[in-house]
C-alpha cells in the first residue's frame, strides 16, 4: 500500500489571503492525523507565499507524537533556508526540488548534469546525517534512474503533471508508460518511488495499478480542491483508500 502524504501548502496559501490566521494549517493537520493519513508535506518557500516559516515546527510539534511513523516530508530547493529548516525539525523526508525559490511552482524535475549533481550532493551531505532520507524530483525519463543512484539519493519522486495533462485530454498512454518505467528502473535498483503533481481521484488509478511497488504519493492541490466539497477528513480517507487499490491484473 503507498502511503498518503497530504501537502498543505493550499491551505496556507488559503489562510495567506486574510490576515485572520483562518484557515489554521495545524488544525487541518490535525484533521489528516486523524483521518489517517500517513505523512504530511509541506514546501516552505523564501517568499512564505504559502507555508511560513514558523508552521513547520508547528507541525513538527503535532506529529510528534506519531513521528516517525507519521512521516513529515520537507519539499524544496537545497540552500541554506531549507538546511536551516530540517535542522530545526529533522523530517523524516526531504525532497529535493530544482525550480528556483521564486518559480511559480514545480514544473521540472533535476536534470542531474555535472552542475546539479554538485548541487544534490552537496546536499545530501547535509541532509542525511540529519536522518532525513533524501528524495530527487525527476521527470517521467528512465534514463534519470543511473544519475539518482550516482548523487546518493534514497529514491525519486516523479513529476506526474505531465501525466496528469496528458490525461485530462484522454491521450495519456505513452505518459503513463514513461512513469511506470521510469518506477520499475528505481525499484530495480532498490530506490524509494513516490509519485507527485496534480494528481486526483481520476489519474492515480492507472498508476496504482502500473506501479505495484509505490512507496508514496503527495498530493495536495486536487486534494484540496475536492475537499471544498468532500470535506477534508473524508477526501483524505478516499484518497487513501485509492492509493491501497489493489493492482490489476
Amino acid at each position: 500500500m503507498a502511503r498518503l502524504s497530504v501537502n498543505l501548502n493550499k491551505i496556507a496559501l488559503l489562510r495567506n489571503s486574510r490576515h485572520t490566521g483562518v484557515p489554521d494549517v495545524v488544525q487541518f493537520a490535525r484533521v489528516a492525523i486523524e483521518a489517517g493519513v500517513a505523512g504530511i508535506t509541506v514546501h516552505p518557500r523564501p517568499d512564505q507565499r504559502h507555508i511560513r516559516r514558523d508552521d513547520v515546527p508547528a507541525l513538527a510539534n503535532l506529529m510528534q507524537p506519531k513521528r516517525p511513523k507519521l512521516e513529515l516530508n520537507i519539499e524544496g530547493y537545497p540552500d541554506q533556508w531549507i538546511f536551516d529548516i530540517v535542522k530545526e525539525v529533522k523530517p523524516e523526508q526531504c525532497t529535493l526540488v530544482p525550480d528556483s525559490p521564486s518559480a511559480f511552482t514545480s514544473e521540472k524535475g533535476w536534470d542531474l548534469d555535472a552542475d546539479q549533481m554538485r548541487i544534490v550532493r552537496a546536499a545530501i551531505g547535509v541532509l542525511r546525517p540529519l536522518g532525513s532520507r533524501v528524495i530527487v524530483f525527476v521527470d517521467p525519463n528512465s534514463a534519470i534512474v543511473e544519475k539518482v543512484i550516482e548523487s546518493g539519493a534514497d529514491g525519486i519522486e516523479i513529476y506526474t503533471g505531465t501525466y496528469a495533462a496528458a490525461f485530462r485530454v484522454g491521450n495519456y498512454e505513452a505518459e503513463l508508460a514513461a512513469c511506470i518505467e521510469t518506477a520499475k528502473r528505481a525499484k530495480e535498483k532498490n530506490l524509494v518511488v513516490n509519485i507527485g503533481h496534480d494528481l486526483n481521484l481520476h489519474n492515480l488509478p492507472p498508476l496504482v495499478s502500473g506501479i505495484p511497488l509505490l512507496d508514496e504519493a503527495s498530493i495536495g492541490h486536487e486534494l484540496t480542491t475536492d475537499a471544498l466539497l468532500r470535506g477534508f477528513g473524508p477526501t483524505i480517507q478516499t484518497y487513501s483508500a485509492a492509493l491501497a487499490a489493489p493492482a490489476q491484473t
